[in-house]
Protein backbone atom coordinates (compact mmCIF):
# COMPACT_ATOMS: atom_id res chain seq x y z
CA UNK A 1 0.00 0.00 0.00
CA UNK A 2 1.50 3.75 -1.05
CA UNK A 3 1.84 6.36 1.56
CA UNK A 4 -0.91 8.11 0.01
CA UNK A 5 -3.66 5.37 0.24
CA UNK A 6 -2.07 4.63 4.29
CA UNK A 7 -2.92 8.39 5.06
CA UNK A 8 -6.35 8.44 3.25
CA UNK A 9 -7.24 5.28 5.32
CA UNK A 10 -6.12 6.41 8.39
CA UNK A 11 -8.07 9.77 7.61
CA UNK A 12 -11.10 7.78 7.06
CA UNK A 13 -11.21 5.82 10.09
CA UNK A 14 -11.14 9.18 11.87
CA UNK A 15 -13.91 10.56 10.25
CA UNK A 16 -15.94 7.41 10.80
CA UNK A 17 -15.03 7.85 14.69
CA UNK A 18 -15.93 11.63 14.74
CA UNK A 19 -19.28 10.60 12.75
CA UNK A 20 -20.37 7.23 14.12
CA UNK A 21 -19.16 6.87 17.62
CA UNK A 22 -18.32 10.58 18.55
CA UNK A 23 -21.29 11.65 16.63
CA UNK A 24 -20.32 14.72 15.57
CA UNK A 25 -22.09 16.96 13.82
CA UNK A 26 -22.36 17.33 10.41
CA UNK A 27 -20.17 20.45 10.23
CA UNK A 28 -17.67 19.51 12.60
CA UNK A 29 -16.98 16.27 10.44
CA UNK A 30 -16.78 18.65 7.50
CA UNK A 31 -14.44 20.70 9.28
CA UNK A 32 -11.81 18.43 10.29
CA UNK A 33 -11.71 16.20 7.36
CA UNK A 34 -10.97 19.70 5.17
CA UNK A 35 -8.08 20.63 8.03
CA UNK A 36 -6.81 17.60 7.87
CA UNK A 37 -6.96 16.93 4.09
CA UNK A 38 -5.31 20.15 3.66
CA UNK A 39 -1.98 18.85 6.20
CA UNK A 40 -1.82 15.56 4.26
CA UNK A 41 -1.65 17.44 0.88
CA UNK A 42 1.37 19.81 2.76
CA UNK A 43 3.39 16.34 3.25
CA UNK A 44 2.75 15.15 0.57
CA UNK A 45 3.86 11.57 0.58
CA UNK A 46 4.98 11.07 3.92
CA UNK A 47 3.45 8.81 6.36
CA UNK A 48 0.97 10.75 8.87
CA UNK A 49 2.54 8.03 11.11
CA UNK A 50 5.85 9.53 10.88
CA UNK A 51 5.07 13.16 11.05
CA UNK A 52 6.93 15.26 13.72
CA UNK A 53 6.52 18.29 15.78
CA UNK A 54 8.57 20.41 13.49
CA UNK A 55 6.84 19.51 10.40
CA UNK A 56 3.61 20.58 11.77
CA UNK A 57 5.07 23.95 12.45
CA UNK A 58 6.54 24.49 9.29
CA UNK A 59 3.30 23.79 7.81
CA UNK A 60 1.82 26.88 10.37
CA UNK A 61 4.45 28.99 9.21
CA UNK A 62 3.51 28.02 5.69
CA UNK A 63 -0.48 28.95 6.75
CA UNK A 64 0.75 32.27 7.71
CA UNK A 65 2.83 33.24 4.80
CA UNK A 66 -0.50 32.64 2.39
CA UNK A 67 -2.18 35.36 4.43
CA UNK A 68 -4.67 32.23 6.57
CA UNK A 69 -5.94 34.22 9.55
CA UNK A 70 -4.86 33.28 12.78
CA UNK A 71 -8.23 31.92 13.95
CA UNK A 72 -8.43 29.79 10.91
CA UNK A 73 -5.21 28.29 11.91
CA UNK A 74 -5.94 27.52 15.18
CA UNK A 75 -9.00 25.72 14.19
CA UNK A 76 -6.68 23.43 11.62
CA UNK A 77 -4.23 22.87 14.60
CA UNK A 78 -7.26 21.68 16.84
CA UNK A 79 -8.48 19.25 13.94
CA UNK A 80 -4.91 17.72 13.71
CA UNK A 81 -4.73 17.47 17.47
CA UNK A 82 -7.55 15.71 17.69
CA UNK A 83 -6.59 13.35 14.41
CA UNK A 84 -3.49 12.59 15.93
CA UNK A 85 -5.33 11.92 19.25
CA UNK A 86 -7.55 9.68 17.86
CA UNK A 87 -4.73 7.72 15.87
CA UNK A 88 -3.00 6.65 19.67
CA UNK A 89 -6.59 5.53 21.23
CA UNK A 90 -6.62 3.25 18.41
CA UNK A 91 -2.94 2.76 18.66
CA UNK A 92 -1.88 3.39 15.18
CA UNK A 93 0.90 6.06 16.55
CA UNK A 94 2.40 7.00 20.30
CA UNK A 95 3.10 10.17 20.17
CA UNK A 96 0.84 13.41 19.20
CA UNK A 97 3.03 15.01 17.27
CA UNK A 98 0.14 18.47 17.81
CA UNK A 99 -0.03 18.04 21.53
CA UNK A 100 2.53 21.10 22.52
CA UNK A 101 1.53 23.13 19.24
CA UNK A 102 0.20 26.34 20.91
CA UNK A 103 -2.43 28.20 19.28
CA UNK A 104 -1.63 31.45 17.47
CA UNK A 105 -2.58 34.61 19.43
CA UNK A 106 -5.99 36.32 17.96
CA UNK A 107 -7.73 39.95 18.40
CA UNK A 108 -10.62 39.17 20.45
CA UNK A 109 -13.45 39.83 18.05
CA UNK A 110 -17.20 40.72 19.57
CA UNK A 111 -20.04 38.86 18.30
CA UNK A 112 -21.89 40.35 15.84
CA UNK A 113 -25.75 41.54 16.52
CA UNK A 114 -28.90 43.30 14.69
CA UNK A 115 -30.08 46.46 16.58
CA UNK A 116 -33.29 45.41 18.47
CA UNK A 117 -35.18 48.60 16.88
CA UNK A 118 -34.19 46.88 13.47
CA UNK A 119 -35.60 43.40 14.71
CA UNK A 120 -38.51 45.06 15.20
CA UNK A 121 -38.46 46.37 11.91
CA UNK A 122 -38.15 42.72 10.68
CA UNK A 123 -41.13 41.96 12.56
CA UNK A 124 -43.66 44.73 11.87
CA UNK A 125 -42.57 46.23 8.98
CA UNK A 126 -41.03 43.64 6.25
CA UNK A 127 -43.58 41.84 4.62
CA UNK A 128 -43.40 37.47 4.75
CA UNK A 129 -45.67 36.03 1.70
CA UNK A 130 -48.81 34.50 2.51
CA UNK A 131 -48.01 31.31 1.05
CA UNK A 132 -46.53 28.28 2.95
CA UNK A 133 -43.05 29.23 1.97
CA UNK A 134 -43.89 32.87 3.44
CA UNK A 135 -45.00 31.48 6.89
CA UNK A 136 -41.85 28.58 7.23
CA UNK A 137 -39.68 31.38 6.68
CA UNK A 138 -41.37 34.06 8.69
CA UNK A 139 -40.73 30.92 11.93
CA UNK A 140 -37.40 30.15 10.72
CA UNK A 141 -36.16 33.82 11.37
CA UNK A 142 -38.44 33.87 14.79
CA UNK A 143 -37.23 30.65 16.06
CA UNK A 144 -33.56 31.76 15.65
CA UNK A 145 -33.88 35.13 17.17
CA UNK A 146 -36.08 34.16 20.21
CA UNK A 147 -34.57 31.05 21.18
CA UNK A 148 -31.30 31.72 20.61
CA UNK A 149 -30.44 28.16 18.85
CA UNK A 150 -27.73 26.99 16.25
CA UNK A 151 -28.35 26.79 12.95
CA UNK A 152 -27.56 22.64 13.16
CA UNK A 153 -29.91 22.68 16.19
CA UNK A 154 -33.08 24.07 13.88
CA UNK A 155 -32.23 21.95 11.46
CA UNK A 156 -32.70 18.85 13.76
CA UNK A 157 -35.63 19.66 15.01
CA UNK A 158 -38.92 16.91 14.58
CA UNK A 159 -42.56 17.54 14.87
CA UNK A 160 -42.17 15.96 18.19
CA UNK A 161 -39.89 18.68 19.36
CA UNK A 162 -42.32 20.79 20.38
CA UNK A 163 -44.31 20.81 23.54
CA UNK A 164 -47.04 23.12 23.30
CA UNK A 165 -49.19 22.53 26.86
CA UNK A 166 -45.60 23.87 28.27
CA UNK A 167 -44.61 25.96 25.69
CA UNK A 168 -41.54 24.68 25.16
CA UNK A 169 -38.85 23.34 22.90
CA UNK A 170 -36.52 20.41 22.77
CA UNK A 171 -33.19 20.82 20.85
CA UNK A 172 -29.81 18.23 20.67
CA UNK A 173 -26.87 20.59 20.90
CA UNK A 174 -23.50 19.91 20.59
CA UNK A 175 -21.99 17.32 22.08
CA UNK A 176 -25.23 15.42 21.89
CA UNK A 177 -26.68 17.41 24.99
CA UNK A 178 -30.09 18.37 24.78
CA UNK A 179 -31.75 21.10 26.61
CA UNK A 180 -35.05 22.52 26.60
CA UNK A 181 -35.96 26.21 25.62
CA UNK A 182 -39.08 28.29 26.46
CA UNK A 183 -41.45 29.73 23.77
CA UNK A 184 -43.19 33.02 23.87
CA UNK A 185 -46.82 32.88 23.55
CA UNK A 186 -46.56 34.39 20.28
CA UNK A 187 -43.91 31.84 18.30
CA UNK A 188 -45.62 29.18 20.25
CA UNK A 189 -48.72 30.43 17.38
CA UNK A 190 -46.59 30.51 14.27
CA UNK A 191 -45.38 27.17 15.21
CA UNK A 192 -48.74 25.66 15.62
CA UNK A 193 -49.69 27.37 12.19
CA UNK A 194 -47.19 26.34 10.66
CA UNK A 195 -47.34 22.50 11.85
CA UNK A 196 -51.26 22.52 10.57
CA UNK A 197 -49.94 23.90 7.12
CA UNK A 198 -46.69 21.64 6.95
CA UNK A 199 -49.16 18.41 7.23
CA UNK A 200 -50.17 19.39 3.51
CA UNK A 201 -46.20 19.25 2.20
CA UNK A 202 -43.90 17.18 4.11
CA UNK A 203 -43.87 13.48 3.23
CA UNK A 204 -42.46 10.06 4.99
CA UNK A 205 -40.28 11.76 7.65
CA UNK A 206 -40.61 14.05 10.88
CA UNK A 207 -38.34 16.55 9.75
CA UNK A 208 -40.01 20.33 11.16
CA UNK A 209 -38.50 22.49 8.42
CA UNK A 210 -38.76 21.32 4.98
CA UNK A 211 -38.68 22.65 1.46
CA UNK A 212 -41.49 24.09 -0.45
CA UNK A 213 -41.14 20.31 -2.40
CA UNK A 214 -41.66 18.46 1.38
CA UNK A 215 -37.68 17.82 1.66
CA UNK A 216 -35.71 17.98 4.69
CA UNK A 217 -34.67 21.97 5.14
CA UNK A 218 -30.57 22.03 5.09
CA UNK A 219 -27.87 24.40 5.63
CA UNK A 220 -27.59 26.35 2.79
CA UNK A 221 -31.15 27.26 2.65
CA UNK A 222 -31.94 28.43 6.11
CA UNK A 223 -28.50 30.72 5.29
CA UNK A 224 -30.50 32.50 1.97
CA UNK A 225 -33.51 32.99 3.83
CA UNK A 226 -31.75 34.64 7.00
CA UNK A 227 -29.48 36.82 4.62
CA UNK A 228 -32.72 37.92 2.33
CA UNK A 229 -34.56 39.13 5.27
CA UNK A 230 -31.81 40.30 7.56
CA UNK A 231 -30.74 42.37 4.33
CA UNK A 232 -34.09 44.40 4.20
CA UNK A 233 -33.18 46.02 7.99
CA UNK A 234 -29.27 45.99 8.60
CA UNK A 235 -26.31 46.82 6.33
CA UNK A 236 -23.75 44.97 8.67
CA UNK A 237 -21.56 42.59 6.69
CA UNK A 238 -22.31 39.30 8.11
CA UNK A 239 -26.13 38.65 7.85
CA UNK A 240 -25.75 34.42 9.01
CA UNK A 241 -28.32 32.57 11.54
CA UNK A 242 -25.54 32.65 14.18
CA UNK A 243 -25.91 36.26 13.69
CA UNK A 244 -29.56 35.70 14.94
CA UNK A 245 -28.19 34.28 18.24
CA UNK A 246 -26.04 36.76 18.95
CA UNK A 247 -28.57 38.91 18.46
CA UNK A 248 -30.58 37.16 20.93
CA UNK A 249 -28.64 36.75 23.51
CA UNK A 250 -26.99 40.45 23.34
CA UNK A 251 -30.66 41.80 23.24
CA UNK A 252 -31.59 39.74 26.25
CA UNK A 253 -28.48 40.88 28.47
CA UNK A 254 -29.35 44.48 27.59
CA UNK A 255 -32.74 44.31 28.99
CA UNK A 256 -32.05 42.67 32.14
CA UNK A 257 -31.68 38.74 31.86
CA UNK A 258 -28.84 37.04 34.02
CA UNK A 259 -26.05 35.77 32.33
CA UNK A 260 -26.39 32.30 33.86
CA UNK A 261 -30.26 32.05 32.64
CA UNK A 262 -28.15 33.32 28.97
CA UNK A 263 -26.26 30.25 29.21
CA UNK A 264 -28.29 27.65 29.65
CA UNK A 265 -30.80 28.85 26.85
CA UNK A 266 -27.85 28.72 24.78
CA UNK A 267 -26.27 25.99 25.47
CA UNK A 268 -22.91 27.28 26.37
CA UNK A 269 -20.94 24.40 28.47
CA UNK A 270 -19.66 27.24 30.25
CA UNK A 271 -19.92 30.84 31.70
CA UNK A 272 -16.61 32.18 29.85
CA UNK A 273 -18.56 31.55 26.36
CA UNK A 274 -21.54 33.76 27.60
CA UNK A 275 -19.80 36.61 28.96
CA UNK A 276 -18.39 37.79 25.77
CA UNK A 277 -21.70 39.31 25.08
CA UNK A 278 -21.01 41.66 28.27
CA UNK A 279 -18.75 44.00 25.90
CA UNK A 280 -21.73 44.16 23.30
CA UNK A 281 -23.91 45.50 26.51
CA UNK A 282 -20.70 47.99 28.13
CA UNK A 283 -21.04 49.37 24.61
CA UNK A 284 -24.35 49.76 25.04
CA UNK A 285 -24.33 51.27 28.60
CA UNK A 286 -21.08 53.66 27.28
CA UNK A 287 -23.68 55.27 24.66
CA UNK A 288 -26.56 55.37 26.88
CA UNK A 289 -24.09 57.30 29.08
CA UNK A 290 -22.57 59.34 26.62
CA UNK A 291 -25.94 60.46 25.47
CA UNK A 292 -27.71 60.49 29.01
CA UNK A 293 -24.88 62.40 31.05
CA UNK A 294 -26.14 66.16 31.49
CA UNK A 295 -22.19 67.21 32.01
CA UNK A 296 -22.47 65.62 28.25
CA UNK A 297 -25.32 66.89 26.77
CA UNK A 298 -24.45 70.43 27.90
CA UNK A 299 -21.56 70.53 25.69
CA UNK A 300 -22.78 69.44 22.38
Amino acid sequence: MSNNSYNKELLQSFLNYLQFEKRSSKHTVTSYSNDVVHFVNYIDEVLLTEVHEKLIRNWIVDLSKQGITARSINRKIVALRSFYSFLQKSEQTEKNPAAHITALKTAKRLPVFVEENQMDMLYEDVSFDTDFAGLRNKLIIALLYETGMRRAELLGLHTHSFDFENRQVKVLGKRNKERIIPLLPELTHYVQQYVKEREKYAAGHTFFFITDKGKPAYEGMIYRIVKKYLSAVTTIDKKSPHVLRHSCATHLLNNGADLQNIKEILGHANLSATQIYTHNSLEKIKEIYRNSHPRNTKNK
